[in-house]
């Protein structure tokens, strides 16, 4: 029986959209939310871009967005999505030809901007070239790129705007009987972007994907994203997402983790739940957390693993969670497996402790999902 049929309180009701294909990785539909990057890279760098691409992915990056703003750049592309492990989407702005070469140098999708693509002959012709080569399109509209004639219509860039400019363009695909394409109404405003995303999805059964743009950098950025996409997350709204920081991509990738997972939407590696620390703790929860993310970051199977400083509500997180320590008196503190108390251990020995519990309890969940299928 599901933690979610025993609990409803804790479901959320996906929006229900067409699915498409962004290479290997079906994004709407039924599929997991995909967890999306983009490279801050030179992209006629192939070396350097394939590296961080590689690190994105191992990250947990479905998929991996490199700007194409020149002909270099759609050169490598070729290079890139042939040494890429997960799906490259192609960033197009500007220089509707940047898209044909992306599409035919393998690129899975393109993503073009209403606001600065051009007019409907440049749009047909990137459409032709996304069907010749099997590429999808995302419609990224932007608050701070909006067409020209919106502004003047609007007075400035606003939700109707924003979601008028994504569906004139969904006409263009539609009439064009392109229908491989996501969306997103992407602003750095949280309230305008929610407003815009709502709309959109009563507007459209397309593919969303969301995003805060210019959320700014690693905290600040942050805490605006998981306002913003938690919120809509929440209503079920949303396929796909990026969290877009000044800071490493790779850092992108953990944080869109993060509120998938605060959410139960998806699943991944180590889930850790850990006190803030106060004058009870019985060990530095602190510096033992920041060690342990570090060292855990290799643990893709979802498990839990609480830390907590001191008994008041210790034992009452372990009993909920795969892995636990909680803090005690006379330098040691009490190991919980599996929901049970199991044994004691001294704190100078509970990290690495700690980590060959959690190693050891992955191993065995992750033989017991290899079983599943035979078993049924």
């Amino acid at each position: 029986m599901s933690l979610n049929h025993v609990r409803p309180w804790r479901n959320i009701y996906r929006r229900k959209s067409r699915q498409i294909m962004v290479g290997s990785v079906p994004v709407g539909g039924d599929a997991p939310i995909s967890v999306q990057t983009m490279t801050n890279t030179d992209s006629s760098d192939v070396a350097a871009t394939v590296a961080q691409v590689q690190r994105a992915a191992e990250a947990g990056a479905d998929i991996v967005r490199v700007s194409t703003p020149d002909q270099a750049a759609t050169r490598a592309l070729r290079e890139i999505v042939a040494e890429s492990p997960v799906p490259i989407v192609a960033d197009i702005h500007f220089h509707y030809k940047r898209a044909i070469e992306a599409a035919e140098a393998g690129a899975a999708c393109l993503r073009i901007n209403p606001g600065n693509i051009g007019d409907e002959t440049r749009v047909r012709d990137v459409i032709a070239a996304a069907r010749d080569n099997g590429c999808s399109i995302r419609i990224g509209v932007n608050a701070g790129s909006l067409e020209k004639h919106l502004l003047e219509k609007y007075g400035e860039p606003c939700p109707d705007a924003m979601v008028e400019s994504g569906m004139d363009h969904i006409r263009i695909l539609q009439d064009n009987d392109f229908h491989e394409f996501k969306i997103s109404v992407k602003a750095s405003d949280v309230f305008m972007a929610a407003a815009a995303y709502q709309a959109l999805a009563e507007a459209t059964d397309a593919p969303i994907h969301l995003g805060i743009t210019e959320a700014g950098g690693l905290t600040a950025g942050t805490i605006k994203s998981a306002i913003g996409l938690g919120n809509l997350l929440w209503m079920g709204i949303g396929d796909t997402v990026r969290v877009s920081l000044s800071a490493d991509p790779v850092e992108e990738v953990k944080v869109g983790y993060e509120i998938l997972k605060s959410l139960g939407l998806r699943h991944r590696g180590v889930n850790i739940i850990s006190c803030p620390s106060c004058a009870r703790q019985g060990f530095d929860v602190i510096k033992t957390v920041e060690i342990l993310e570090r060292r855990l970051e290799h643990i893709k199977t979802p498990m839990s693993l609480s830390i907590i400083g001191c008994v008041v509500n210790g034992p009452g997180e372990a009993l909920m969670t795969d892995v636990g320590f909680t803090g005690g008196g006379a330098g040691n503190g009490m190991v919980y497996l599996a929901g049970k108390q199991s044994h004691r251990m001294s704190n100078d020995q509970m990290i690495d402790h700690i980590v060959e519990q959690v190693e050891a309890r992955a191993a065995v969940l992750e033989e017991e999902e290899a079983a599943r299928p035979a078993a049924e």
